[in-house]
């Protein structure tokens, strides 16, 4: 039995993979900024208040978790906001970057020290920061802020195998979620192809960056 911490867990993505944890026997451990009805209704343990962009909040969840062994970490928590070149945001960029690029990288290393050799990291990222698949431009921020998590990864990957532990950038697919504007496929199909990644991921292939189905993506 695994216990899976993993962030973004009220809804979406976050929500049918705390689920399937669940579903399988895993240990979840359920962070987000607030609760929701279904999260609750998984009884799960639900850690809420916790802000990713914040160094303070993530050290206090870290010292909250005392000495729990945490096998599986997944860096869910992620925004998408669309801006263009037009528009020119950059506080949307910034955010976006806090989030998505900052976020997976602060969480991960507070919770590096409970995690024993053969645990294993995974970043819900998304193709959008894959600079060889760009043929339509635009989504500055959100590419950006993806594409930077991604490197993120890789590093992580190469300063963690003497550890024994193992990172993957996960692409979960265009899901039918409210970031995506419910276009897509299902969220329980995501999931499943995520933990599979997640389950297959070791020494041989840490720091591959997979589309869900198990496709290996372009950098």
């Amino acid at each position: 039995m695994n216990t899976v911490l993993l962030t973004g867990a009220n809804r979406g993505i976050g929500l049918e993979l705390a689920r399937q944890c669940k579903q399988r026997g895993d240990r979840v451990i359920a962070v987000c900024r607030s609760s929701s009805d279904e999260l609750d209704a998984l009884d799960v343990r639900v850690e809420t208040g916790i802000d990713v962009t914040d160094d303070a909040s993530v050290a206090a969840l870290a010292k909250k978790l005392g000495d729990t062994s945490i096998d599986i970490v997944i860096n869910n928590a992620g925004i998408l906001k669309r801006t263009s070149l037009e528009e020119g945001d950059f506080a949307s960029m910034r955010e976006q970057f806090e989030i998505n690029s900052l976020g997976p990288l602060r969480l991960t290393r507070a919770l590096l020290p409970l995690m024993k050799k053969g645990g294993k990291v995974a970043i819900i990222t998304s193709r959008m920061g894959s600079i060889e698949d760009n043929t339509s431009g635009g989504h500055y921020g959100y590419r950006m802020s993806k594409a930077a998590v991604n490197i993120a990864g890789k590093s992580l990957s190469v300063d963690l195998a003497p550890k024994g532990i193992f990172v993957a950038i996960i692409h979960p697919g265009m899901v039918r979620t409210r970031m995506t504007g419910f276009s897509g496929i299902e969220v329980d199909e995501s999931a499943r192809g995520v933990l599979a990644r997640i389950d297959a991921l070791g020494a041989s292939n840490t720091g591959t960056f997979w589309h869900q189905n198990g496709e290996v993506l372009p950098w």
